[in-house]
């Protein structure tokens, strides 16, 4: 992001798992360029250690939310208000041979890498779809694009959130909304 870029001042950005990692950079460098952020996670203590970071930096809140459960995403997002940028970066990679691969890790992958996705996004996008504004970047990764041995679950949930963004990104293109997935590699958090 160009420091010169002065549209995002007054621009309202949640960042899912804001609280670590990727979600806690992207969060930096948005609000470096004037953007006002609400960090979201599951983990209240990691979230307010981010907060406190990056109070300097400008606007910055954080709100508890668990992106698998249906009630907590629209009371977080309620409670966020307006928001013009939505970073879906929450998610969670788990190993196990394919064999080794039960219904719970399954099913956990799907809810935080997809689930979430489809939830989060489902929270914001009448209010832009009705400013007729927006932006969503979903953060996706290289294992949803080619896949990998040992994360299938996860792979499979990362194919998934490609495909959802390119068909969201379709239907909302001609309403002032953008919708773009990010695939980075892999990245120690």
């Amino acid at each position: 992001m160009n420091s010169n870029h002065s549209s995002l001042a007054e621009q309202h950005a949640v960042v899912t798992g804001g609280g670590s990692g990727i979600g806690a950079a992207i969060a930096e460098a948005l609000l470096r360029v004037g953007a006002r952020v609400t960090l979201m996670g599951r983990n209240a203590e990691r979230l307010e250690m981010q907060r406190e970071k990056c109070h300097t930096l400008g606007d910055v809140a954080s709100i508890t939310v668990d992106v698998t459960q249906e009630e907590s995403v629209a009371k977080a997002f309620s409670k966020a208000g307006a928001v013009d940028i939505l970073i879906n970066n929450a998610g969670q990679a788990q190993a196990a041979p394919f064999t080794h691969t039960d219904m719970t890790l399954w099913q956990r992958m799907l809810d935080v890498n997809l689930t979430g996705v489809f939830l989060g996004t489902r929270a914001v996008l009448p209010g832009m779809l009705e400013r007729k504004n927006g932006r969503i970047v979903n953060v996706a990764s290289t294992a949803g694009q080619i896949g990998y041995a040992y994360v299938a679950a996860y792979c499979a949930a990362k194919h998934g959130v490609i495909g959802l963004t390119r068909s969201l990104a379709l239907e909302v293109a001609t309403k002032g909304i953008t919708v773009n997935a990010v695939c980075p590699g892999y990245t120690e958090t």
